[in-house]
């Protein structure tokens, strides 16, 4: 069960990183936002941050081993890479149509894949 809850918790904590970090890429899209200068968008963004952290402090509190969770620290660290990239990619493809899921790009996450799969053996 606390597998199941880090791993929901790491995507909802993803999903907000990076609405805060590339979302204004996007939302420049809009009139209003795009009359607001650099200090609005970093206050903005900053607020989008806190929801992750609000994810992201609990499944690492819930998901490490000194607390009774089933994840090292390296485990938890990797494991929340990769859901980054999962959530990165997904974002990209359904916010900017204008990018591509190139050969290249599978192949890295592949890569990325048997880094996790390395770093669980045991």
């Amino acid at each position: 069960m606390r597998q199941l809850l880090t791993i929901a918790l790491l995507i909802f904590s993803n999903v907000f990183m990076t609405l805060a970090w590339y979302g204004h890429l996007k939302f420049a899209e809009w009139k209003w936002f795009n009359k607001l200068g650099l200090a609005a968008v970093i206050l903005i963004s900053w607020g989008i941050a806190l929801f992750e952290y609000c994810f992201q402090v609990p499944a690492n509190k819930l998901g490490f081993k000194g607390n009774g969770g089933p994840f090292s620290l390296v485990e938890l660290k990797v494991l929340q890479e990769v859901i980054t990239l999962l959530v990165f990619t997904a974002f990209t493809l359904i916010v900017f149509k204008n990018e591509t899921f190139r050969t290249n790009h599978l192949i890295g996450f592949v890569f990325l894949v048997l880094a996790v799969y390395f770093i669980f053996k045991k």
